[in-house]
């Protein structure tokens, strides 16, 4: 591999950070300059994130983080994912005439539960204040800040729908009348005055835990639940489904849930071990896969040549079709982790990986749950089709679908997060009248027929697509990671971990290389949709590979250079030197440092 690298890899010993847009970074280093630790930094750029990138995340959306406090001395994650309401029921949804849940609009909103997560992540491992983590965003919402393309983009796409349907988001993304033009300075003055109430609601109360606790009263029991409950109560919106519903999320729905700390889910693959949520999340995928790639020699493989691509993708396939069966919401239903982590499994699977591209979904075979197997795949025959839906990244994919943002941050202590916020995407619900942001569409990852873990239900996690990353090295956690990119989150971690780890130790240069991923796999994302055998590789990986991924049967699409992925990491060494990475595509993405 070249020793080129787009941009340096950040290096200091204080405190990095690293994430999808520049004034988050820059935002998150402020907050770590003023002393604030890693936790503190990542709560302050999430919200301002929500201000910047609002069709990739908003207050209304949810967030897992995988974190590592220096003082607890253990790696936990942090599950703000919230749950279908009570309403939420697949009787209800059939008789709407649905046979799946729109990707938009009111029935597909799930409790909101980034705030949540971040206000339990202040409380519990931050040391600062409500205001302090607010007051970044509610300055970028207030005075403004210069507007992304691929905003004003996914705004123009929707301004007759928002016009005619969603009335709200209208007066709120164009208050001109028009869509705002590329890097011009737009503001949300209504979602700035929500957050000035927030503060002075938690300000009324003495202490810092109190004032934090005071928040989340103001948004799950407050005034916050109370504008969405009136609002859903009254509001029948158009959707994907193309035609109009009613929302099934009350206030009682809000008031009884809270963000939660949970084990994560590991894997140790020769030095390292990897933490990832739980099955409600696809995290498991990427450790399945590494599960199959120990026994290939990744090691002495091109990271960047045909061999490469080929094995891990063949992999990845694999895991993401036990995903489909298997995984789900662990409060609802039994996941055999252990055993599709388990060697011996993974010898068998590992034998399917031959020298041709794949074209059939090939879940294993786990006793005890061969009805539910076969009673997912029965389903996924009925639902397919081609042309898969994923979250839009890349530029070469439709800017009115939502996607998600990414935060690696470690501080001069030790503590270290890695978080991936998404959902309440301008374009996935109306804005809430008075509150300035959208509801999110999370309910559209359940299906409408029972008996399987990722059936809709009242109070399940819907399994979500938000992966983020901690690794250890020899037992101590070193590395942050992560990505945006809906069911590519896994799939482009994965090549960036496997070249960091037996090809160089420089996270950039790890970054840099060209990516790829599969939809043979059914998308997550309404309308639900596979195309088997296809892959998608950037064009710079050279044509004599493009040429022997199609020989060996991939029906492989050539994206443009730097156009796949958008990868940050971060690392810390046992010397206690700090090191920081953000990819260059879609010129985004910054790390900082010092």
């Amino acid at each position: 591999m070249s020793d080129f690298t787009t941009r340096p890899e950040i290096l200091g010993t204080f405190g990095v950070f690293t994430s999808t847009h520049w004034i988050a970074s820059a935002v998150g280093m402020s907050i770590l300059e003023k002393g604030g630790n890693a936790f503190d930094a990542a709560v302050a750029a999430g919200f301002v994130l929500q201000v910047v990138e609002p069709h990739l995340c908003g207050p209304g959306g949810d967030m897992p983080a995988v974190i590592y406090s220096r003082q607890k001395d253990k790696v936990e994650v942090i599950c703000a994912q919230g749950p279908a309401p009570a309403g939420a029921t697949i009787e209800h949804y059939t008789a709407e005439g649905l046979k799946l849940i729109p990707g938009n609009g009111l029935l597909a909103t799930v409790i909101p539960g980034a705030f949540d997560g971040w206000m339990l992540m202040l409380r519990d491992y931050g040391t600062m204040g409500v205001r302090d983590v607010l007051e970044p965003a509610i300055f970028y919402a207030e005075n403004g800040h210069p507007v992304l393309e691929r905003v004003c983009n996914t705004i123009k796409g929707l301004a007759r729908f928002f016009e005619e349907e969603w009335p709200t988001s209208y007066s709120t993304w164009m208050p001109g009348g028009a869509p705002p033009e590329p890097l011009s300075n737009f503001r949300n003055p209504v979602l700035a005055q929500t957050w000035r109430r927030v503060i002075a609601e938690a300000e009324a109360k003495e202490g810092r835990e109190n004032q934090v606790e005071a928040a989340r009263d103001a948004f799950y029991r407050g005034f916050v639940a109370e504008a969405i409950d009136s609002y859903l109560r009254q509001a029948e919106v158009m959707d994907a489904s193309g035609t109009r519903h009613k929302g099934v999320l009350t206030g009682e729905d809000m008031a009884g849930w809270r963000a939660s700390v949970e084990t994560p889910q590991t894997y140790d693959y020769h030095d390292w071990t990897i933490a990832k949520t739980q099955a409600w999340g696809q995290g498991p995928v990427l450790l399945q896969s590494l599960a199959l790639l120990k026994g290939f020699d990744i090691a002495a493989m091109d990271p960047a040549g045909p061999d490469f691509v080929h094995t891990v993708v063949e992999a990845m396939k694999l895991a993401f079709a036990d995903r489909e069966v298997y995984y789900g919401d662990p409060d609802f239903s039994q996941v055999p982790t252990e055993h599709l982590l388990s060697d011996g499994y993974n010898d068998e699977r590992r034998r399917l990986i031959g020298r041709e591209a794949s074209h059939d979904l090939r879940p294993g075979q786990v006793a005890g749950y061969e009805q539910q197997h076969d009673l997912t795949l029965a389903m996924l025959r009925e639902m397919s089709g081609k042309g898969a839906v994923y979250e839009p990244t890349m530029a070469h994919l439709s800017e009115k679908r939502g996607d998600t943002v990414h935060i690696d941050v470690i501080d001069r202590w030790g503590n270290m997060v890695s978080t991936t916020p998404s959902g309440g995407w301008l374009q996935s619900s109306p804005v809430v009248p008075g509150l300035g942001f959208a509801l999110n569409s999370r309910a559209q990852m359940f299906w409408l027929k029972p008996g399987l873990p990722t059936s809709l239900a009242p109070g399940k996690r819907p399994r979500t697509t938000l992966t983020p990353s901690i690794a250890l090295h020899e037992g101590r956690p070193t590395l942050a990671f992560g990505t945006p990119g809906g069911d590519q989150q896994d799939q482009w971690q994965l090549p960036f971990f496997l070249r960091y780890v037996h090809h160089r130790k420089n996270l950039q240069a790890a970054i840099d290389l060209p990516l790829f991923h599969t939809s043979h796999f059914p998308g997550s994302f309404y309308p639900r949709t596979s195309s088997p055998g296809e892959i998608m590789v950037e064009s710079n990986i050279g044509a004599d590979v493009l040429e022997e991924l199609r020989r060996r049967g991939h029906k492989v699409t050539a994206a443009d250079p730097w156009t796949v992925g958008r990868l940050t990491a971060a690392r810390r060494d046992a010397d206690g030197l700090l090191r920081a990475a953000a990819t260059p595509r879609l010129m985004q993405a910054y790390a900082a440092g010092r």
